[in-house]
């Protein structure tokens, strides 16, 4: 690890090059090192994030395209970006850059920010973001903790780092996003005031920074890992839904598909969602545009940083305005219904079982 001293000279190496826009050989013979020296230290300022590459990408390079999507689904901004690449990674760090570009031009007060430090995109984004002025006051963790330690650890760093440059106070939700009962959720929320505190900060939202995931296991987590298993969105498929929004499922139509998973979340809800002064999204991609869809179509966000592709499948098929669908449905008298008939079926089986391996004559029902 380069010492102190070294650090320094890095520093105004790095400044003097990209800032005062001197020559190598001019920072040699002023800091009276060798320009070979000149020339390493700039090499290590960039390997260790002290200087960073941003490509400056006119606003509204696809101005038309942009256009059609708000007005097809009534939001106020659409951002588009040429995507260079088929990978995944490559276009999510494309798109952060994209948002944090977006988010450095803000021109609004913004005193709490809910943000989703999970998501991978918006992560990228803290990554990209230079200090801004938004008079925040706090930034509030939306989701509690998903996937093994160290993206928790990723998610806590960026929250961290994310409140420094808007200059706010970090509110973090440590507790497991997905709970396996409803009982769980009761118990660590009655021993965590910070938690509870946390959750009702979320009643008052000036910026939502919301995650749209498809309705599968994302490719960073682990079914079942503080998240839902594959089982668990096999059934909300099954009900219809193509996507989540902050883990709540949403159909085609962008209707909420509520269900008893919406209890096995500790997080942000969808009224307190509703209820943010605005809602920003950052997603593209093949694999959710299903959900990016549904979320638009129902509402649930009024800017969105998407790629070409994404923007000209949100163009295509019906218009979303066409028919008029309730924002909500419910699937949890059904499903309640189905676990007590299950819960039933099992304990008569395992009933009789024992009483067979036991000898016992089977009971008829008849007094």
């Amino acid at each position: 690890m380069a010492s102190v001293d070294t650090q320094r000279l890095m520093i105004k190496v790095a400044r003097l090059y990209h800032t005062h826009g001197m020559r190598q050989t001019e920072i040699a013979a002023r800091l009276q090192i060798s320009q070979s020296r000149v020339s390493r230290l700039l090499t290590q300022a960039e390997e260790s994030s002290v200087v960073r590459t941003v490509v400056a990408v006119p606003q509204h390079s696809h101005a038309d395209l942009e256009e059609r999507v708000e007005a097809r689904y009534g939001v106020s901004e659409v951002h588009v970006i040429d995507a260079v690449s088929d990978d995944e990674a490559e276009l999510n760090r494309d798109l952060a850059h994209t948002m944090a570009a977006l988010f450095q031009e803000i021109a609004f007060d913004v005193p709490a920010i809910g943000f989703t430090s999970w998501s991978k995109t918006l992560r990228l984004m803290v990554e990209a973001l230079q200090p801004v002025r938004t008079r925040t006051q706090r930034v509030v963790e939306m989701l509690g903790d998903l996937g093994p330690p160290d993206l928790q650890h990723d998610a806590d760093r960026s929250t961290q780092r994310f409140a420094t440059l808007t200059g706010g106070q970090p509110v973090f939700l440590r507790t497991p996003g997905v709970v396996s009962s409803t009982d769980m959720r009761e118990l660590l929320l009655s021993r965590d005031p910070y938690a509870v505190e946390a959750l009702k900060l979320l009643d008052s939202v000036d910026l939502a920074l919301v995650g749209i995931g498809a309705c599968e296991v994302d490719p960073v987590l682990r079914s079942g890992d503080n998240f839902f298993t594959d089982g668990q969105f096999e059934h909300m498929r099954d009900l219809g839904a193509v996507g989540e929004l902050c883990l709540h499922f949403l159909d085609a139509d962008g209707v909420a598909v509520e269900s008893d998973l919406d209890d096995l979340v500790i997080g942000v809800t969808l009224d307190q969602l509703r209820s943010a002064r605005r809602r920003w999204a950052v997603a593209g991609g093949t694999r959710k545009h299903a959900a990016i869809r549904a979320a638009l179509a129902g509402g649930w966000v009024d800017v969105l940083v998407t790629d070409t592709d994404t923007a000209e499948f949100l163009m295509s098929g019906p218009d979303p305005r066409s028919t008029a669908t309730p924002r909500r449905r419910s699937v949890r008298t059904s499903q309640r219904a189905t676990q007590k008939t299950t819960q039933k079926t099992t304990q008569k089986a395992i009933q009789k079982a024992t009483q067979k391996s036991n000898g016992v004559p089977l009971r008829t029902g008849l007094s």
